[in-house]
């Protein structure tokens, strides 16, 4: 059987919790944009429920410590389709096996649920090293980034501490939609225009002496670098090239 969702967390838990109600066996959790009819196969369309993905996730909460309650959430942002259906026979699974049935790294859900965390969180700590801010003309300081994962809301409350006097917006260009602090709180805005648009006036929105403070930056940089030490394949390793787009020293 096929269980069809609206790709959203608590559409996922809503499953699960459909899927204790019925008990149908063996069942297959596809996203909406996935899921192609298939006349052999019974497929069922899940309604998202948030009473419903509630009670799953305090369910679960009962049962796991919080860092794989944070594995779950970092895994699901993923947005790896697989990893959806692998939350999903993971949460069954541990519903149905006695406490400490997480730590079965034979059970191929835990181990993929947990290496996707893992490449989830590396890709939020290289965010977090590289995102570099550009002031625009209307004081705010600035950041286009297209991660392979989404990442966004793992930054919250790194820039939100780091950042605290000044109003920034980290905007996502790949999913076009970001997050805003005003220097209060931050919430989640999306602009409504085009992506591409955008990375082309990036340049015009600047504020006028942001050019002079990249140049004297990088000027600093060039200054502290000692070529007779350069070690390239050592460099990449720690900054790989696709994150050089982000740093100013490399523009």
């Amino acid at each position: 059987m096929i269980y069809i969702f609206d790709g959203s967390l608590e559409g996922l838990f809503s499953a699960v919790f459909e899927w204790f109600e019925r008990k149908p066996g063996e069942v297959s959790l596809v996203t909406v944009k996935r899921y192609q009819p298939d006349v052999f196969t019974p497929a069922l369309q899940i309604i998202t429920q948030r009473e419903k993905a509630d009670r799953v996730w305090k369910g679960l909460a009962k049962k796991l410590d919080s860092t794989w309650m944070r594995r779950l959430y970092t895994a699901y942002l993923s947005e790896i389709d697989e990893v959806y259906h692998d939350i999903f026979r993971f949460a069954i699974y541990i519903f149905s096996h006695p406490a400490g049935a997480e730590k079965n790294y034979g059970n191929a859900q835990v181990l993929h649920i947990a290496q996707t965390s893992r490449k989830v969180e590396r890709e939020k700590h290289r965010m977090e090293a590289f995102i570099r801010f550009q002031k625009t003309a209307d004081e705010i300081f600035y950041c286009g980034i297209d991660p392979d994962y989404n990442v966004l809301p793992l930054l919250i409350n790194h820039f939100k501490n780091r950042y605290a006097d000044q109003m920034w917006l980290i905007y996502d260009l790949k999913r076009n939609y970001g997050i805003f602090y005003n220097l209060e709180s931050v919430e989640e805005v999306e602009m409504g225009i085009d992506v591409s648009m955008l990375k082309k006036q990036e340049k015009q929105l600047l504020d006028e002496r942001e050019s002079l403070y990249a140049e004297l930056w990088r000027n600093y940089f060039k200054s502290t670098n000692i070529v007779a030490r350069k070690n390239t394949k050592l460099h990449t390793q720690h900054v790989p090239k696709r994150y050089w787009k982000y740093l100013t020293e490399k523009l």
